[in-house]
Formats: structure tokens, C-alpha cells, sequence
């Protein structure tokens, strides 16, 4: 066979069978493919998914917890109820009655103890007054008779011209009509009290709360009430108070009374606290005394704030409290990082948080806010933070 030798320049080059030529074209194709499986291998390890506990430990949520220790709170309780006038006084007709001929004063007024604020008419009672005076008068002159004639009896007596008993019976009549002048004198003066009963006069000095009588009315001891009134203006407000709340409170203890309507706080002290509980609404009394004010109107409506002391307690801000059907509760960051529901019982509230009376001691850690997202027995990565 004939072989070409290979040739310097633009001529072929042809290589012969077992040259070195065939092996160098193999090995670079081997590097290629080497390189390639090298990249396949980096890409897969770069995309290929994470260990299944590092993705829960990167899945965690991030919760701000807090350990919010006990602090002291003053012991405020919240309650309602109506106002009205500490000493009601009522007031109606006294004596027998009659026509009414003059109402004197309007609710609002100011009266001074025994003010007249209406006058009855007298006409028929005047004149029986003047009756019995007239029968003094007639008593008085038979009395001054008998007297005389008792003196003179006295004087023959000794000369004989009539006897002992004659005497004792002129003094008896003298005594009789002496008797009878302070019958007449007696029932003159229960006339003219009678006829000053007729007057209808305030009991004490204070405030004229209501009026129910008007000229030309006709009244008597049964007509009932024709005017209320405030003993000396003095209001109060009748607070309905939890019966778990009642022992807290006590005589001398100060509050701030609000009527509906109102921003303005009236200050007030208690000074009296039921001793019963209503046995269908298990509330009691707490009447709570105020100074007068226009504002402040019996039979209105009105909230109050009392305050009693303090006590110490876990204090939270609103956001770290949830409530469900079953009631409020907080999330507690228990072992292993997970959140555990805790039942609790609020008490005041301020401008710190709300106190919680029951349920949690201070020394946990409470979840402070997303409690809304979480659930119980979840994990979570709790991030202290200092109140």
C-alpha cells in the first residue's frame, strides 16, 4: 500500500493508522464531558430542597413574649345607677283641706324650713274661730259673775244671813265658769291650730324637687303628694355594685359620678353600702353622696367610679388579651417554645393595661401581640422584650 508522508505548509495532512492524533481528539472530548457533569453536579446541589428540620426551624414564627411580674393597682370599681335626692321629702296636706287659693313656689326653688308653699282657703274655719273667741268672751263675764257673787256670799256669811252650804255652792258655780272660760280658751286654740295646719309648709329648708298642685284644686289627706323636695339640696347616686365588688367597699370611700350626657365627673363619697344583695340580680347598693348641682337631676341615669385601695396584680397590655366564647385568655410560652392557652379573669383597667386578677402569677412569659394567629401547641421563636 501506498502512504502519504505528511507535508509542511497549505498541503493535507494525513495520518496514518496508530499515529498519535486519534488519542489526543478522545481526551478532549473526555474533559468536555467531565467539565458538563461537574456543573450538572454543582446546579443540583444548589437547587436541590433544604433538610426538612432546617425549613421547620426557618418556618418558626418570631413572637414577642414578656414576663410582666405584678405591680400595684388601685382598686377601682366601675357601676351604674340612677340619681336622685339623698333625703326625699314628701309633702302633703296635713290639716282637713279645702280649696286651694295660692301655690307659692315651682320646683327649683330654694324654701327655708316651715316656708308656706300653699295656702287653703280658711273662710268657714276663720269664722268658727271668731265663734269661739266670742265664747271665751261670754265664759269669762259668767265667770266674773260667779266670782262676785261668791265674794258677797263670803261677807253674810258671817252676819248669818246665809248658811255654809250657800257659800260652797257659789264657789262651785264661781269654779264651773272659770272651768268653762279654759274650755273656750282650749278650743279656740285648737281652732286657730287647725286653721294654721291648713297652710301646706316645707318640713325642712332644701330644694323643691316636683309640684303637683295647682289654684282652685281641691285637697285633703288623701290627695297624696303635691311636692317633693331635696332636704337641704343634697343629691345622691344609688350605684348597683357586683355583689363580688361589695366587699371592697366601705363607708367614707371616694368616687366620680357621671351623668348620661355628660363628660363632667362629679366628685362624691359613699355613705352607705347596702347590707342586702338582690337575690335575682345578685347586686347591691352603694349610695354615693354628691353636692348640688343642676346637672345632676333625680331620676337620671349616671355611671360612677370608685375607688378602694389597692392590691398588686399581673398588669397586660390589651393586645396579649383574647377572648372566645369561653371567655378571656393568654397565650403562655410553655416548654419546647410552645404556646400554651391560659383562662383569665381582668380586673381595672388604665392607662398601664388591664390587671388580671386570676389566672396567670407574673413570673410567666406571656405572648404579647399576633395572639390572634396562633394556636395551641404551636412552636414559636419567643422574643423577649422588657416592659
Amino acid at each position: 500500500m501506498n502512504y502519504e508522508t505528511p507535508h509542511l505548509g497549505n498541503e493535507k495532512v494525513y495520518a496514518l493508522p496508530g499515529s498519535s492524533e486519534q488519542p489526543r481528539r478522545w481526551g478532549r472530548i473526555a474533559l468536555i464531558a467531565g467539565a458538563v457533569l461537574v456543573v450538572l453536579i454543582a446546579g443540583w446541589m444548589f437547587l436541590r430542597p433544604a433538610p426538612k428540620q432546617a425549613a421547620n426551624v426557618q418556618q418558626l414564627p418570631s413572637v414577642t413574649v414578656a414576663i410582666p411580674g405584678r405591680s400595684s393597682v388601685a382598686r377601682v370599681v366601675s357601676a351604674t345607677g340612677s340619681l336622685a335626692a339623698r333625703r326625699e321629702m314628701p309633702v302633703g296636706v296635713a290639716g282637713e283641706g279645702g280649696l286651694v287659693t295660692r301655690v307659692l313656689v315651682e320646683p327649683g326653688q330654694w324654701v327655708g324650713a316651715g316656708q308656706v308653699l300653699a295656702t287653703v282657703d280658711r273662710s268657714v274655719q276663720q269664722q268658727t274661730a271668731a265663734s269661739l273667741s266670742a265664747q271665751i268672751s261670754a265664759a269669762k263675764a259668767d265667770a266674773g259673775i260667779a266670782q262676785s257673787q261668791y265674794e258677797r256670799a263670803q261677807s253674810l256669811v258671817g252676819r248669818g244671813f246665809i248658811s255654809k252650804a250657800d257659800l260652797e255652792q257659789k264657789a262651785a258655780t264661781r269654779d264651773a265658769a272659770v272651768a268653762r272660760v279654759r274650755i273656750a280658751q282650749a278650743s279656740l286654740a285648737e281652732q286657730q291650730a287647725r286653721n294654721g295646719r291648713l297652710d301646706i309648709r316645707a318640713p325642712e329648708a332644701g330644694l323643691v324637687l316636683t309640684r303637683a298642685v295647682e289654684p282652685g284644686q281641691i285637697v285633703s289627706s288623701g290627695s297624696g303628694v303635691l311636692f317633693r323636695m331635696a332636704k337641704a339640696g343634697e343629691m345622691e347616686m344609688r350605684a348597683e355594685v357586683a355583689e363580688s365588688e361589695l366587699p371592697g367597699i366601705s363607708v367614707g370611700t371616694p368616687a366620680q359620678v357621671t351623668p348620661v350626657g355628660s363628660t363632667k365627673s362629679f366628685p362624691g363619697t359613699v355613705w352607705q353600702v347596702s347590707p342586702v344583695v338582690d337575690p335575682t340580680s345578685r347586686r347591691g347598693i352603694a349610695r354615693i353622696t354628691v353636692a348640688y348641682n343642676k346637672e345632676l337631676r333625680p331620676g337620671g341615669f349616671a355611671s360612677a367610679t370608685i375607688t378602694g385601695g389597692t392590691n398588686t396584680a399581673p398588669v397586660l397590655p390589651n393586645s396579649a388579651i383574647q377572648t372566645d366564647a369561653s371567655g378571656n385568655f393568654v397565650y403562655v410560652v410553655g416548654s419546647g417554645d410552645k404556646v400554651e392557652r391560659r383562662a383569665i379573669k381582668t380586673g381595672e383597667v388604665s392607662d398601664r393595661g388591664v390587671a388580671i386578677v386570676d389566672g396567670i402569677t407574673g413570673t410567666e412569659k406571656i405572648v404579647l401581640s399576633a395572639g390572634a394567629f396562633l394556636s395551641p401547641g404551636q412552636k414559636i421563636k419567643p422574643i423577649l422584650s422588657k416592659q
